[in-house]
């Protein structure tokens, strides 16, 4: 178990694949944790460094007292990448992942070469909708709310199968104060400035079946990317990754390998 203390708050990673390969970096969802990204990574090409974190207030990592803003939430993975020396990464980043994906990328240059935006947007719901969110966990807990996130993230078909109930186990083990924080984040962040002004290769996937960040939403964040790839995922709901992990992974390496960005078959 790895850990680093930036920006004041404890990080956790972890690195798989080739230590001297090319860096990926993964930056997951609100409620989740690095382990969102597993059956990717298992389905990813041999010469890849793949390194992913636990946000602050969820996973293994240290939870702060709530609220958090999003530029910190961009300086704690550009601490953490700074810390372990990473430049010319490709990042990937789901959900409240994507918003600091595009916060990244629009600060650090030397340290993101391209990015994968997944299932986000330049800004995701109202304030007001967030703040309703931050109460509810609050007055209920995770455990009252989870049902609805479930619905909200994936297709009927996935919800029916038994490969869900360790994401709902995943989403009522995430500390309150974190999931709140985090939501105070999102309810802040709006990136239709930093982001258009984005000009490095990208992609960007949505799920058919999403009912947090629609496609519609999605789409709209790749047009503002000049020459951004879109990917529509079929059947899938706002954590493709979990639901289609080949079918992402395939997609994740074509997208690498038409960047030249290491790997190796």
């Amino acid at each position: 178990m790895l850990s680093l203390p930036v920006n004041g708050t404890d990080l956790h990673y972890r690195i798989d694949g080739d230590p001297d390969g090319a860096p990926v970096v993964f930056s997951n969802s609100l409620g989740t944790d690095l382990r969102l990204w597993d059956d990717v990574v298992a389905h990813l090409p041999a010469g890849l460094k793949l390194i992913r974190y636990d946000m602050r207030g969820h996973g293994l990592s240290a939870c702060p007292p709530a609220p958090y803003a999003m530029g910190a939430m961009v300086s704690d993975l550009e601490g953490l990448l700074d810390a372990l020396e990473v430049r010319e990464a490709v990042l990937v980043g789901l959900s409240v992942g994507g918003m600091i994906a595009q916060g990244l990328a629009a600060k650090r240059l030397d340290m993101i070469r391209a990015v994968v935006l997944s299932n986000t947007g330049v800004k995701i719901g109202t304030r007001e909708m967030w703040q309703e969110r931050i109460a509810m966990v609050h007055a209920q807990g995770l455990a009252a709310m989870s049902d609805a996130i479930m619905e909200r993230w994936f297709s009927r078909k996935f919800r029916e199968g038994a490969a869900m109930p360790p994401w709902q186990r995943m989403v009522e083990t995430t500390p309150a104060e974190g999931y709140a924080g985090v939501c105070a984040a999102i309810a802040g962040a709006d990136f239709i400035t930093p982001t258009s002004g984005l000009r490095l290769p990208a992609m960007v996937i949505a799920g058919s079946e999403d009912g947090a960040t629609p496609p519609d939403l999605v789409r709209d964040l790749a047009d503002l990317i000049p020459g951004a790839r879109f990917e529509l995922m079929r059947g899938a709901g706002h954590l493709p990754c979990a639901e289609q992990p080949e079918t992402y992974a395939a997609l994740l390496s074509d997208f690498l390998t038409s960047i030249g960005h290491g790997g190796r078959s």
